[in-house]
């Protein structure tokens, strides 16, 4: 009758668990380096950077003329179009000014007409000797200053139906609304910010390193992936690079000729645009977050 023997029992499972580990850790090992493999042979061929943001060309919208706002035809965020009126002021001040100004027209045509005809009537009496020289000089002198008077008063009629025309303010392009800080009744000056639009062309700004840019060229593909869409790429290309670094360019450039001097790795604004640009569906606003992938090769 045979009998179990523990200790060979015991040798066999530690030899089991030790080629397990080292199965395991074989394949550890293996799965190290595929994905050390695919990270070279995919990623080599492109650049990348969380620091990208869309942007858009935000135009301020502020009035010529002071005055009360008495209509506003906007709200907040509304899609206007180009040419729509947004804003209107107060007009009375200066239809007024208008008249005014028109009325002055009217007396210096007068004037330069009657000085016109002085002069053809002192050029008769002074062929007939009847009147001096210096008579004649007079009234030619006096017709020249009514003609610089009447083209005064007719500038000054341009510029009052300009600022007239200035209190119907109007949308120089489409896009969105942003921004807004007026109301109806409001008081505004020459130059307030009454709000901001957003056209619809938008594109992305990407700060890379400086080490990326060896071989990135404008016109290369690029997938976006944009925060607000997760799970969505978006197709673009490299528009061009920026002629200089972010802090070259920021409101107090660094002066590396003082001091202490520690070298940092610069970024420099790339501009992508989209290639096709994204449908209506999509909103796509100045600030949001894009993570680019530049293939350069």
């Amino acid at each position: 009758m045979k009998t179990a023997d523990p200790a060979g029992t015991v040798q066999t499972s530690a030899r089991g668990n030790g080629t397990a580990k080292k199965a395991a850790f074989a394949a550890a090992a293996a799965l190290a380096a595929a994905a050390a493999a695919y990270y070279y042979f995919y990623f080599r061929d492109y650049e990348s950077t969380d620091d990208a943001f869309v942007e858009a060309h935000v135009i301020a919208i502020a009035p010529n003329v002071a005055g009360t706002a008495v209509k506003v035809h906007f709200e907040d965020n509304q899609e206007v179009r180009g040419g729509d009126l947004l804003v209107e002021i107060d007009q009375r001040p200066y239809a007024v000014r208008l008249a005014q100004a028109l009325a002055d027209v009217d007396a210096q045509k007068a004037e330069a007409t009657r000085a016109k005809t002085d002069v053809a009537r002192y050029r008769q009496l002074f062929q007939q000797d009847a009147i001096s020289r210096q008579s004649l000089d007079h009234a030619e002198a006096s017709a020249q200053s009514a003609d610089a008077k009447l083209e005064l008063a007719l500038k000054k009629a341009a510029a009052a139906r300009l600022d007239l025309s200035y209190t119907r303010i109007e949308a120089p392009e489409s896009g969105r609304v942003a921004r807004k800080s007026v109301e109806e009744g409001d008081y505004v000056q020459v130059g307030q910010q009454l709000l901001a639009l957003v056209p619809k062309e938008v594109w992305v700004t990407a700060n890379f390193k400086e080490t990326q840019l060896t071989r990135m060229r404008p016109g290369q593909p690029v997938t976006l992936s944009v925060d607000a869409y997760p799970g969505r790429k978006f197709t673009a290309r490299v528009d061009s690079v920026q002629s200089g670094t972010g802090s070259r360019f920021s409101l107090l450039p660094p002066e590396n000729a003082t001091g202490n001097f520690v070298k940092v790795v610069q970024r420099v604004p790339v501009k992508i645009v989209f290639d096709p640009p994204p449908g209506p569906e999509v909103l796509l606003a100045p600030g949001m977050s894009v993570v680019p992938e530049v293939k350069v090769r």
